[in-house]
């Protein structure tokens, strides 16, 4: 790899003008094309110290030799240039939402003598009715096959056309009744246009009226009892009812409409787009894309735009009047008028606030979430690619033995108080649910993140170490280490995890009631939550009980660093390895774990408290209060008279807790932090 202080540029040549730049590696290739509105200040940033870019930033410089850039005369220009080069060059470190085909039409050659319905991609040609996009090609081809059945129009190529006329025998379609034959004189040239028109007008939106004069014959058919026939009619209108229920109406009946959706986390984004024509929904596209750069939501909705529509530029009906998407692009201007430009025509870019097109956003991003959490779990449930991962890690980390048990800590708390820890279990690269575990941290073990972190490691392990000397305890006597809110009172307790039985029923938490011997199994691994501090604190409780053989690391968030034990400088995993997606698999769900104890923790200490303040307000009446009303925020908005329905509740007493429950600016709860990333997490 090149040191970027060898092909730095000076500052005084970069241009302070808007451009284009691409860098290139030792080869000459093109590895990466931005543009900017300030060269100069853009491509610096580039050449800052190096420990202070991420991670993919960094491994894009050390990997170019060098950079060249070229100056436009606006941020129009400097959009147009950017796609034309990377379509050009396809860097390796540029997002690609594209893929090597344009959008598939059901399109019909009206000005053929005899009309053929066939799928076509690319340009559109003159006389041609155009009924999409479709995707993927698969439905458009499923379209066709049930509406020739009704509408027999010729689907054949013009060398199987003409080959029929010469021998005078039709197609094996001809033969089947899925094709007029109007090769072989069958059906007159007028005739089989008029029945591609008619194809063309069921695909454009007049179904019902073809629908119901079928109907009118079948009920013909049987008046006559001419059942053979009735029962052909009836398997044409059933045909053409599921081609009508698939181009169902969404939208208003003159909405031309692209909807675009992103989900996305630290290293992937997945795309959907609905099209939408006719007010119907035409067709469906989804990518997953690495993000092997860094750039927020607007970027990557400029960038998805700019790469789709321009596989569009060739044919400017390919873009609707109106594109939907989730938040405004980058230099929304800007990409608007390129838009405007590729159409020919008015475009309008906006994100839908309300009503059916909002609706109908939620649905596409529904599915955009559906397919990155789709691809995340068959990349984890691949037991090559979760071979390959425990072994990249194991190479990166020089580690003497497999990674057979990883286990991994995570600290949340509200301000320092409610200060909680988890710690969840992966062995052989799966989830092991029945042996996570969560601790409740009090005293001075609580004064900030490394002293939670210690105290958790120090607790887990010396559970380790008196499981290993053969150490007995009575099941049912509490266990300090696993902290004094795990008593018998959470032992089964529905906690807020994702995961559902075989029948849809929560599954029950039931760490509390795993006895001590399971800490006595060590792990290859361990993860904290954090950077140097966290991992220094972690390698210290270890070192005071004497243990020297497991291994500590830390996952940094903000730079996704894997920071390890007595080490000054971190562990840079490439950004789309698999190592490091089950490194950040593993810290997330230690994150949730942690929030979700937390909440329920903060949940009775917020109840307990509230309700503690009423002058008079004893025990049992809490109970009873609580048992009637169902929650404290119920409680502070019931009326006198819903209060004394309470047994033992007075006029006077009630009369208190209302007095005592007012809500107030002082009544708020505190926002709940992440003791290590700072982050303010959402209820």
């Amino acid at each position: 790899m090149a040191n970027p202080v060898t092909y730095r540029p000076k500052t005084g040549e970069i241009p302070l003008d808007p451009g284009v730049y691409r860098f290139r590696d030792e080869h000459g290739r093109v590895i990466y094309v931005g543009k900017a509105k300030n060269l100069r200040s853009r491509l610096n940033s580039y050449f800052a110290n190096p420990q202070g870019l991420l991670a993919k930033t960094r491994t894009m410089v050390f990997t170019a030799a060098s950079v060249e850039w070229t100056v436009v005369g606006s941020e129009l220009e400097a959009l147009q240039l950017e796609y034309t080069w990377i379509k050009e060059f396809d860097p390796r470190f540029n997002i690609m939402f594209r893929d090597d085909k344009s959008y598939p039409y059901l399109a019909v050659t009206l000005g053929e003598k005899y009309p053929r319905v066939q799928v076509m991609r690319g340009d559109k040609r003159k006389d041609t009715r155009y009924f999409g996009p479709f995707y993927p090609a698969k439905a458009i081809r499923e379209t066709v096959d049930t509406m020739i059945r009704v509408f027999p129009v010729r689907t054949c190529s013009s060398g199987v056309f003409k080959r029929a006329e010469r021998t005078g025998r039709p197609c094996l379609l001809g033969y089947i009744d899925k094709c007029s034959a109007p090769c072989v004189g069958r059906i007159s040239a007028e005739d089989h246009k008029a029945l591609a028109n008619d194809f063309c007008d069921f695909m454009s939106g007049e179904a019902k009226k073809f629908i119901s004069g079928l109907e009118k014959k079948m009920a013909e058919a049987v008046a006559e009892l001419d059942y053979e026939s009735a029962a052909r009619l009836r398997d044409d209108i059933s045909a053409l009812r599921r081609v009508f229920e698939r181009n169902t109406v969404v939208l208003s009946e003159d909405t031309d409409a692209d909807i675009f959706a992103l989900r996305e986390d630290e290293l992937e984004a997945a795309a959907q787009v609905f099209h939408v024509r006719g007010g119907r929904i035409r067709g469906q596209r989804g990518w997953v894309v690495e993000k092997v750069e860094d750039m927020d939501t607007p970027d990557l909705v400029e960038h998805l735009l700019q790469q789709v529509y321009g596989e569009a530029s060739s044919s400017n009906e390919q873009i609707p009047k109106e594109v939907l998407v989730p938040v405004l692009p980058s230099n929304a201007d800007q990409v608007l008028e390129w838009l405007r430009g590729l159409r020919g025509g008015r475009v309008d870019v906006r994100v839908p606030q309300r009503g059916d097109k909002a609706t109908l956003m939620g649905t596409v991003e529904q599915n955009a979430a559906d397919a990155l959490r789709l691809h995340k779990s068959r990349r984890a449930g691949d037991i090559t690619t979760r071979s390959a991962a425990l072994q990249e890690l194991q190479e990166a980390l020089d580690l003497p033995q497999p990674l057979m048990r990883i286990e991994c800590f995570d600290i949340s708390h509200v301000q320092g108080t409610n200060v909680v820890a988890s710690m969840v279990v992966v062995e052989d690269g799966l989830p092991r649910k029945s042996e996570y575990r969560k601790f409740s941290i009090t005293g001075e073990a609580a004064r900030d993140d490394t002293a939670s972190m210690y105290d958790v490691i120090y607790r887990r392990f010396r559970n380790y170490l008196a499981g290993k000397a053969g150490e007995q305890r009575d099941p049912a006597a509490p266990d300090p280490d696993l902290g004094t809110d795990l008593g018998a009172e959470d032992e089964g307790s529905i906690l807020e995890h994702p995961e559902v039985g075989e029948q849809g029923e929560p599954v029950r938490d039931t760490t509390t009631a795993i006895s001590r011997n399971r800490f006595a199994y060590p792990p290859s691994l361990v993860v904290v939550d954090g950077g140097p501090p966290q991992v220094a604190a972690a390698s210290r409780a270890l070192a005071d009980l004497g243990i020297d053989d497991v291994f500590v690391i830390g996952l940094a968030k903000r730079l996704e660093e894997v920071w390890v034990q007595d080490s000054e400088f971190p562990v840079i995993l490439p950004r789309a390895s698999e190592g490091l997606f089950m490194l950040q698999r593993i810290r997330d769900e230690a994150h949730r774990f942690a929030i979700t104890f937390h909440r329920q923790k903060r949940g009775k200490s917020m109840t307990a408290s509230a309700l503690d303040e009423v002058p008079g307000l004893g025990p049992a009446k809490r109970k009873a209060l609580l048992k009637h009303f169902g929650s404290v925020k119920k409680i502070r908005v019931a009326s006198v008279a819903e209060l004394v329905e309470v047994p033992g509740v007075g006029p006077s007493l009630a009369e208190t807790i209302r007095t005592s429950l007012a809500v107030g600016a002082e009544d708020a709860p505190a926002p709940a932090v992440n003791m290590t990333t700072g982050e303010i997490m959402e209820d």
